[in-house]
């Protein structure tokens, strides 16, 4: 149905920085809130930061001040700029979208893309 790919992850030395893409497609009618999520090893997965349609933020305490999120309604991405990075920010981050898949139902899904490590060296 729904289908979201991810790109930008990868090696990078603390205090350098990232960017995250994140690309919905598929049956799509609208998307409500889209979001990161990061899961350490041996830990659960947790919210980085949200948006919503209008484009109010919400971000975790660890990484407010260094991340942003932003979105694109017409090209369907999201994307996460990650600044000033430390190694405990090392983590598979997972985009995330709340979105409306039929036209005729006001039900919304929650979809989640594969996955893409970021890895911060110390």
């Amino acid at each position: 149905q729904v289908q979201l790919v991810e790109s930008g992850g990868g090696l990078v030395q603390a205090g350098g920085s990232l960017r995250l893409s994140c690309t919905a497609s598929g049956s799509i009618v609208s998307i409500n809130t889209m979001a990161w999520y990061r899961q350490a090893p041996g830990k659960q997965r947790e919210l980085v930061a949200i948006i919503t349609r209008s484009g109010s933020t919400d971000y975790a305490d660890s990484v407010k001040g260094r991340f942003t999120i932003s979105r694109d309604n017409a090209k369907k991405t999201e994307e996460l700029q990650m600044n000033s990075l430390k190694p405990e920010d090392t983590a598979v981050y997972y985009c995330n979208v709340v979105a409306r898949t039929r036209e005729w139902s006001a039900a919304e899904f929650e979809f989640w893309g594969q996955g893409t490590q970021v890895t911060v060296s110390s």
